[in-house]
């Protein structure tokens, strides 16, 4: 279930550097999802190893290109509230690292079924004085329709994407919930180690 409505997330952001060799403007939110989105299709649909699940080759294209357009510090923040506050510079960084290797992880088994979904943009009314922007879309996968929106931040290198609202759930709030469970009673370490435990399984569950 998480892989299937993932999908439309990692269809816009693992692939997202796919669209930089035709100059995608990144001053413009609805225009950077849109560019990306169009050429992520196209992209997918004619590589056969990403859709027959080449894990190797997928996790390298994610971790090449997923970064010139989100922000996982950001992200990863978020999703730890308040007791991002509480962790070490140094415990920050490793679970930033290990917050993003899980997300890359979780998201490649999801590539591979990336076939003929629909994107559908809703109007967009921002204005150039933002510095955060909801992008909203609806995916059509099979018929069915899926709302995702996305939250964009503008930084001195551009927009870049740093949460998602999958059905009406955002992304971070997702995670929140488990994170501050994970401190209360084991600490900050625990959620490094829950991180480590968790990357560890999916590493060997795919050779």
């Amino acid at each position: 279930m998480l892989k299937r409505v993932l999908l439309p997330f990692l269809t816009v952001l693992a692939f997202s550097g796919a669209a930089q060799a035709q100059a995608v403007d990144t001053s413009n939110p609805d225009a950077l999802v849109k560019a990306v989105v169009n050429d992520v299709m196209a992209t997918v649909q004619a590589d056969k190893d990403m859709q027959a699940g080449n894990i190797g080759k997928i996790t390298q294209l994610v971790e090449q290109k997923i970064l010139p357009h989100a922000d996982f510090t950001r992200t990863t923040q978020i999703a730890m509230g308040r007791n991002w506050s509480k962790a070490s510079p140094e415990q920050q960084k490793t679970i930033t690292d290990e917050f993003k290797t899980l997300l890359i992880r979780t998201y490649a088994g999801a590539i591979a079924q990336i076939r003929d979904q629909k994107v559908q943009y809703r109007p967009y009314r921002g204005t150039a004085e933002d510095t955060d922007a909801t992008i909203r879309t609806q995916v059509i996968n099979k018929g069915e329709p899926i709302q995702m929106d996305y939250r964009l931040e503008k930084t001195a290198a551009g927009w870049k994407v740093y949460d998602i609202n999958v059905l009406g759930a955002w992304l971070t709030e997702a995670y929140k919930g488990s994170f501050n469970t994970i401190a209360t009673q084991q600490g900050i370490d625990g959620i490094i180690k829950t991180l480590q435990d968790r990357n560890r399984q999916l590493a060997n569950a795919k050779g």
